[in-house]
């Protein structure tokens, strides 16, 4: 029987993710930069790959079997996996935006979500953009929890005790996704382990040196029910409700923590926990 792949790497191994996971951040700033009312999502796209090609690297996306983007681009009740297209964003779309890299054989992955200004709405706005923000809260008590806990599994349960924590403004709870999951990542874009975003009974691989994860928490305002369009790529909530998507890729190192798809390594999201991460020796 053919021995399984260990999910930790060595020092080596995580310093050449550093790269792809840079790669990854400047992609997604230039598309934050460039989503705004009136731009269509395929237009998007071709601004992250001309940022990951011109970097020397290749949008990871189009190594999946029947995917042809750089990103996916998600809009309102979409959740993940959506296609770019001829959509044009209007203003007070909630738009979750995918991509990843590959740079020498190594891979970055990480997502965020945008809610585009609608001076008429101020109130949808306001609503999608706690959606936004809560997400994103959640991914960094995720990434905290790295520090601290003993066991991956863990870290779905920092997730959700923070979303529990912090409702909806009608104190009705927020959808955690649990059909789509975060991963570990290096050499392909997904590998094992599994890292999930709620609570589950097992507690998973030992959280220490050599662990490469993406936490990636996709949350609704609704249910978690969903459903995949004719597309076969696009998931979409059952209910209609709008829906937000986070990803950070992070590794444990000898020193602690370093946010690989962040330009800071993560320090300005992990600031509020007392948590300083260390650049990979």
């Amino acid at each position: 029987m053919a021995r399984r792949p260990s999910i930790y790497k060595t020092a080596a191994e995580l310093r050449l993710m550093v790269q792809p996971g840079l790669i990854t951040a400047a992609a997604l700033d230039a598309v934050r930069a460039a989503l705004v009312a009136g731009v269509t999502t395929l237009e998007l796209d071709a601004i992250a790959e001309k940022v990951i090609r011109d970097a020397g690297a290749e949008p990871n996306f189009m190594l999946v079997p029947g995917y042809r983007h750089t990103l996916c681009t998600s809009v309102n009740d979409q959740v993940v996996h959506g296609i770019p297209s001829d959509r044009v964003i209007q203003p007070g779309d909630i738009v979750s935006i995918d991509c990843g890299a590959q740079y020498n054989g190594w891979n970055g992955d990480s997502a965020i979500t945008v809610v585009v200004p609608d001076p008429e709405r101020p109130e949808v706005v306001e609503e999608r953009q706690r959606l936004a923000d809560v997400t994103e809260q959640s991914l960094w008590h995720g990434i905290a929890a790295l520090e601290r806990v003993k066991r991956l599994n863990w870290v779905g349960g920092a997730i959700e005790e923070f979303l529990e924590a912090n409702p909806q403004s009608d104190g009705s709870p927020w959808g955690i996704l649990e059909d789509y999951v975060g991963h570990g990542i290096g050499r392909t874009m997904h590998e094992d382990p599994p890292v999930f975003n709620y609570r589950v009974r097992e507690k998973g691989p030992e959280v220490k040196v050599g662990l490469a994860v993406a936490i990636e928490p996709m949350v609704t305002a609704g249910t978690i029910d969903t459903h995949t369009l004719a597309d076969e790529w696009t998931v979409s909530t059952d209910d209609g409700s709008m829906a937000a998507h986070w990803e950070h890729s992070v590794a444990v190192h000898s020193g602690g923590i370093w946010v690989l798809t962040a330009a800071d390594g993560g320090a300005a999201g992990l600031a509020p926990f007392g948590i300083t991460p260390t650049p990979i020796a």
